[in-house]
């Protein structure tokens, strides 16, 4: 099946297939992000395929994914979007999308995903694909056309995260003594790092690194009645060190900075303290939800 659309000029609108893929590659490593892996052919094809190792239990939910390519009247590839319906809840998923920031190639792509799920609601950006690492949702200062485009169509915006990067090693931290390692549960390959002090948990992490040489600071967390006394700065030292000494050249973080001051979730305290080790801001990550669709005649 092949769409025709003029957006303006002609652009053909037809499933992917292996032979696309190194286009692929150069369209989604054209947004790369710092902090992030250059995307492979492998990380490709297990996006392509409905399979992503962060967020494994959100890509079973859903069916095989429907991947299409934009193509331009001199038959080069400009863009491609994967999708997918979530049974559960006959909820269609947009899953990924890159088009060189091109507003009407953008447009093009979300409308074919709205034609292809109406009537139901869409989610857009709301887990990490293949393609990421731990990239829940859209960085919208590095993709302001896809945000444009999806705010048009007429989704709803929702800020998520907070991305932050620095460099290792952070020589200039202090860390805690008396640390604990075990495997995670919640990610894998990830190591649990627990800080004691006089046999009583005082302070825990989970941290990972890629074999991109990335290191992940999953989350950090001090025990509420340990809090105030300097153990949330040792403890992130302490998950920097290790994460150098694992390898990793840099580390990476994600702040859940999506609730107000005052509110329990309260974030400030946690980036004031990423900030003051060294953490700088990449970008804000924003997912969308559109609760009501139509055709659009446009594909």
């Amino acid at each position: 099946m092949v769409f025709t659309v003029t957006a303006p000029g002609v652009i053909t609108l037809r499933p992917y297939t292996p032979a696309d893929a190194a286009a692929v590659l150069a369209l989604v490593n054209a947004d790369h992000l710092p902090g992030q892996p250059a995307a492979t052919a492998e990380m490709l094809t297990e996006a392509i395929e409905g399979r992503s190792v962060v967020d494994a239990q959100w890509w079973a939910a859903l069916e095989l994914p429907a991947t299409w390519v934009a193509v331009s009247g001199t038959d080069r590839l400009v863009g491609v979007i994967s999708y997918a319906r979530r049974p559960k809840d006959d909820t269609g998923q947009l899953l990924w999308l890159h088009s060189g920031e091109d507003a009407a190639v953008t447009e093009t792509l979300i409308s074919h995903a709205i034609n292809a799920f109406a009537p139901r609601p869409i989610e857009a950006f709301q887990f990490a694909s293949a393609l990421s690492l731990g990239l829940e949702a859209l960085p919208i200062a590095h993709r302001p056309a896809t945000d444009a485009a999806l705010r048009k169509a007429g989704f709803t915006a929702e800020r998520l995260w907070r991305y932050m990067r620095t460099d290792l090693p952070a020589p200039d931290l202090p860390t805690l003594r008396h640390m604990r390692e075990t495997a995670s549960s919640e990610h894998t390959g990830a190591r649990r790092l627990e800080a004691r002090r006089l046999w009583h948990t005082i302070a825990e992490a989970e941290v990972q690194v890629s074999v991109h040489g990335i290191g992940v600071l999953w989350w950090i967390e001090v025990l509420p009645n340990q809090r105030g006394r300097g153990f949330g700065r040792r403890m992130l030292g302490s998950s920097l060190a290790r994460l150098a000494e694992l390898g990793a050249r840099e580390a990476i973080l994600y702040v859940d900075d999506d609730a107000p001051q005052g509110d329990p979730r309260d974030r400030t305290a946690a980036n004031t303290l990423y900030e003051t080790a060294g953490f700088i801001e990449v970008d804000r990550l924003y997912s969308y939800t559109l609760a009501a669709t139509h055709t659009n005649p446009k594909t």
